[in-house]
């Protein structure tokens, strides 16, 4: 389990209900929502995150991906271009 501390935040009225009554699982993943935008940006890793949170590399990850946030930022196009990238490179190594 996690060393944890409380803090003060400001919230929007209507966000209050939400946040008074919450279970661990629904708390991990507000903090992972929290700590999203500094791995967005690089300022943290996703094993960081991870790290911070007490959960594993992997499970944070399917979190994310569970909320719509994908691991992988490469658009189908962009594989294509790689693995044909790839083939080309392996073709002109065998020659």
């Amino acid at each position: 389990m996690v060393t944890t501390e409380s803090i003060t935040i400001r919230v929007p009225v209507g966000m209050k209900q939400y946040l008074d009554d919450t279970n661990v699982e629904t708390e991990l993943i507000r903090n992972a929502l929290l700590l999203y935008p500094y791995i967005a940006n690089c300022t943290i890793s996703h094993g960081r995150a991870a790290e911070i949170l007490g959960i594993r590399k992997s499970e944070l990850i399917d979190i994310y991906d569970k909320l719509g946030y994908s691991y992988f930022d490469m658009t189908m196009d962009d594989l294509d271009k790689d693995l044909e990238t790839f083939r080309q490179l392996k073709k002109e190594s065998v020659v």
